[in-house]
């Protein structure tokens, strides 16, 4: 094993983790790993008494992967998941060690007992922190999406809806005369009726509060 991935591997044998374990399981890391993707943390199960061929958990910044011996430890199952998939994390501390559970926008749960607690609590932070991360995310494509379908929504930076009022360009038939104010009266109330419309589809799409939608009708009924 060449220095600089000795070093590699000592970074993830700060809690208690088995040396032999993390050394195999970083080697069949350093396999799946795809372009830009970095090992973040690695968890090793601590059985009582006997503690053989452990499952061990791995944190990317992509993913997270399950890792189980099988055939008696002569090969390794290995069960990922990337982050937007990841819709809740668990972790119960016990009176020996505590268990790491993850579960998937499809349902399937998935988890490891018998962590030490500082993994477990490693492993949750870190894994906390993504998956809030990702669940903005997916609210802000949802409103994209929204967005997209009414055709009539703008975003500002923050994520915040804010109504676009129609562009209307009227034209003038040809030879008429100039345009009274009782023409321009008539028109305001259907333009205003416009405006409530959308103003009730924004409200009905749940893009504003009841609170918003009642404060922005009252404005616009205000300039009758």
């Amino acid at each position: 094993m060449v220095v600089n991935e000795i070093d590699m591997i000592e970074k993830f044998l700060n809690e208690e983790q088995d040396p032999k374990t993390v050394e195999k399981i970083y080697q069949r890391l350093t396999d799946l790993l795809t372009t830009g993707e970095e090992i973040i943390y690695i968890a090793v199960q601590k059985k009582p008494l006997v503690n053989l061929l452990s499952d061990c958990i791995a944190l990317t910044n992509k993913r997270i992967l399950f890792f189980t011996p099988a055939n008696f430890g002569l090969s390794i199952k290995c069960d990922d998941f990337v982050w937007k998939d990841i819709v809740a994390v668990y972790s119960k501390e016990e009176l020996i060690g505590a268990v790491f559970t993850v579960k998937t926008t499809s349902g399937t749960e998935l988890g490891v007992d018998y962590l030490p607690k500082v993994q477990a609590r490693k492993l949750y932070q870190y894994a906390k922190e993504r998956t809030e991360a990702e669940r903005e995310a997916r609210r802000l494509r949802d409103l994209e999406a929204k967005r997209a379908e009414s055709g009539s929504i703008l975003f500002d930076g923050a994520g915040r809806v804010a109504a676009q009022q129609p562009f209307v360009t009227a034209s003038p038939p040809a030879n008429s005369g100039p345009v009274h104010s009782d023409a321009q009266t008539s028109a305001k109330p259907d333009e205003l009726t416009e405006k409530l419309k959308r103003l009730k589809m924004l409200f009905d799409n749940d893009l504003i509060t009841l609170e918003e939608y009642n404060r922005k009708k009252l404005d616009l009924l205000s300039e009758l």
